[in-house]
């Protein structure tokens, strides 16, 4: 009897074990995560996200995942993607945690999908190509409007087609958007819609694209994830994005990637773009092999030299500065330049220059920073940014950040600022527009040289 309750007992306690490890709750995505000591990121490929550069990976939504996945103590892994639909399917079947590339928020995506914080702002223009007669709103139209399937520019279209029964569109999914920009171009495609800073990216070598009109004005953009009841990873990207906001690491990242592309000037970058064909090749060697001495980049030489001279050999300012570098009488005696109006020796005086004002630099600041900061002091003095640098720490700013610093290089033209400085006055303005320029000039040539667009070969 006894024997029998006992058995009872044990085969009661068995079964609640059984049953206990059947409810027993399988590990969250974040432990999953962690498990797998691996962040899988989805993200398009194109140069306001995730690309291939010179050496290394690139791309603003890439060092963001990156930054990510270090505060969580994984690896990243990038997954690729050139089309949307592809991209949207994996994250819904499970194949991607987060995906990390620019995506507008919009109500119709909610329902399978989950927003984190809004990080940015862009906008969307409907463009067209230059020449052509430039329509002011969708009714205006002289042909259909090509986008990216499943994109939030097909879904601007669907709204307005309210506003504009006659609207007409047709969707790709075989071309990325900077292959539908090509097409524009090209005459293929009669208008396309794109972001504002791809666009922005794109027109510093095509400046003939045209905007025809903003589609939107303001559009928060987020990373995306599956819509699920687990809260364990969506949970961290609010905490995440708020310390990125508030230690100034996501304006340094815009700055990095956006920062000097804000600005568009058609004719200047029409006559650049023209120079580079006509004008580059003829001193092209030189900046090649006086860069490669300094262990520059001839491409950031041959820029910084456009921006000084417009590759004019003979240019001589009000001050005195002459040649194809715009050397000082004593800045080219220093580097051992005879005969500033000689472009060869300008080039290698400027080149030694550059590569000096660069080892000048804090130890603490590193690249691309550093080369934004000797820049800058090519155009208003050591002195100068070394005053920056120390109002900028002063105010709180980070001293190694080129976004930080250039807030506050224009203090130096005001009295209540330069007084306290050791140099004084200085064009702190005009230095900040004098690099934002040469690095638009420097992503030109890189982009004209690695796609064999220039009438020579660098070697490089």
């Amino acid at each position: 009897m006894i024997e029998n309750k006992l058995h009872s007992v044990l085969s009661l306690l068995m079964a609640l074990l059984l049953l206990s490890g059947c409810d027993k709750a399988p590990p969250s995505q974040l432990q999953q995560i962690k498990n797998s000591n691996v962040l899988r990121v989805g993200i398009l490929v194109g140069p306001a996200t995730y690309y291939q550069g010179h050496t290394d990976e690139e791309g603003f939504e890439y060092e963001l995942a990156g930054m990510f996945a270090k505060e969580l103590g994984v690896e990243l892994k990038v997954i690729p993607f050139f089309n949307l639909d592809k991209l949207f399917e994996n994250l819904e079947r499970g194949d991607l945690d987060i995906v990390a590339s620019g995506i507008s928020y919009h109500s119709k995506r909610t329902k399978a999908f989950r927003f984190g914080p809004f990080y940015r702002e862009i906008s969307q223009k409907l463009v067209y190509k230059q020449g052509k007669k430039r329509p002011r709103h969708y009714g205006q139209l002289s042909g259909p409007v090509t986008v990216l399937a499943n994109s939030h520019h097909l879904l601007s279209l669907q709204a307005a087609k309210n506003d504009y029964p006659e609207l007409q569109w047709q969707t790709t999914q075989a071309l990325d958007q900077e292959e539908l920009l090509q097409g524009i171009l090209a005459g293929d495609i009669d208008y396309t819609i794109v972001d504002s800073h791809s666009l922005a990216l794109f027109r510093r070598y095509h400046p003939n694209l045209s905007i025809a009109f903003s589609v939107t004005k303001s559009d928060p953009i987020a990373w995306v994830m599956k819509r699920q009841n687990d809260d364990s990873l969506y949970a961290l990207l609010l905490p995440f994005f708020a310390n990125l906001q508030s230690n100034n690491q996501l304006a340094t990242l815009e700055e990095k990637y956006f920062g000097h592309v804000e600005q568009f000037n058609y004719v200047n970058t029409v006559a650049f773009v023209e120079a580079s064909k006509e004008v580059l090749p003829k001193y092209a060697p030189w900046f090649i092999e006086y860069a490669q001495a300094q262990n520059l980049d001839w491409r950031l030489l041959a820029a910084l030299s456009y921006q000084e001279s417009m590759w004019n050999p003979r240019a001589k300012s009000p001050t005195g500065v002459r040649g194809i570098m715009m050397l000082t009488q004593s800045t080219a005696k220093r580097v051992g330049v005879k005969h500033r109006l000689r472009p060869e020796q300008n080039i290698r005086g400027g080149a030694k220059y550059l590569a000096n004002l660069i080892s000048r630099i804090p130890e603490s600041v590193s690249e691309p920073d550093r080369t934004w900061l000797a820049l800058a002091a090519y155009n208003v003095g050591m002195g100068h940014v070394r005053d920056a640098l120390k109002l900028t720490k002063q105010q709180g700013g980070d001293p190694d950040s080129w976004a930080d610093v250039k807030k506050r290089l224009p203090l130096l033209t005001k009295k209540r600022y330069y007084r306290s400085t050791r140099y004084g006055y200085a064009r702190g303005d005009v230095a900040v527009h004098y690099v934002d320029n040469i690095r638009r000039y420097f992503d030109a040539l890189v982009w004209l040289d690695e796609n064999r667009a220039l009438p020579f070969s660098s070697g490089i």
